[in-house]
């Protein structure tokens, strides 16, 4: 009973801990205060603000760059990481493994690693940095996170039935589109939402690649703003929407997964 209780107790203070900066930035967007930690009443105008205010034109234009450069990113990097995922999967013994090894270490791998490593590769190819070496660079260190995801669900998948489609009159790329695609469709969209998840947080990669021609996202954005002396008080109504976003399609996802395999059951 007691080792039941320090558990519980313990859940809900890691708990605590996670979420309480989350809840405080929440309740501190609700007031007009510029310093976090001091409440002068409750006012919805720094959400106004941050539409209508001063700081619009530069933070929605980061809202923007970060949104479109990370649904490119994962876009493409769903569609090579699936590519790469079925080859690696065909493979067998140790190049099998030896291709799983050198997929996973750039997961491993430092995000500072990765950024200068990026960094060097583009100056030395001579690439303009900017918004294509930031788009390469998050394609780049996203992919391995797609195939993480979607190796499972080919393992998982019955070996016979692309052999059994191309038995049928099947065409390799009609037997890859009907038979194959569909029974990883959910680890596909798994890497898609990881990778666009990853594009949007990532920093230090983005730093080294973004070069001085005034581009900026979100991460860079926080980091200039901070660099200034303290963050813009907009920020904390954006990270409300964006966590509150999150938490929404969350539960949407979860809902529909729920419903899926009860769904399932019934059939069973």
């Amino acid at each position: 009973m007691m080792k039941k209780f320090f558990a519980q107790s313990y859940l809900w203070l890691l708990l605590l801990m996670l979420y309480a900066p989350i809840i405080i930035i929440a309740v501190f967007s609700f007031t007009e205060a510029k310093v976090l930690g001091n409440w002068t009443g409750f006012s919805t105008k720094l959400y106004t603000s941050l539409f209508e205010g001063g700081v619009r034109h530069s933070l929605i234009d980061a809202i923007e760059n970060t949104f479109v450069i990370a649904l490119i990113a994962a876009a493409v990097s769903t569609l090579l990481g699936t590519i790469a995922a079925i080859g690696i999967f065909n493979m067998r013994g140790r190049k099998r493994k030896a291709m799983t090894f050198l997929n996973n270490i750039p997961i491993l791998n430092p995000d500072i690693i990765t950024g200068i490593s990026l960094f060097l590769l583009f100056v030395t190819i001579g690439i303009t940095q900017g918004y294509t070496t930031v788009v390469l660079a998050h394609i780049a260190f996203c992919t391995p996170y797609v195939v993480l995801s979607i190796m499972p669900r080919l393992k998982q998948m019955n070996p016979n039935i692309y052999e059994a489609a191309l038995d049928l009159g099947a065409t390799p790329f009609q037997a890859l589109r009907k038979v194959i695609v569909p029974e990883i469709r959910p680890g596909m969209i798994s890497g898609f939402i990881l990778a666009f998840t990853l594009s949007i947080d990532d920093f230090a990669v983005t730093i080294f690649t973004i070069g001085n021609q005034g581009l900026e996202t979100l991460s860079t954005y926080i980091y200039a703003d901070a660099r200034k002396g303290g963050l813009t008080p907009e920020l904390r109504p954006l990270s409300t929407i964006i966590f509150a976003t999150v938490l929404l399609l969350l539960i949407i996802v979860n809902i529909r997964a729920h419903r899926n395999a009860k769904k399932q059951q019934t059939q069973i």
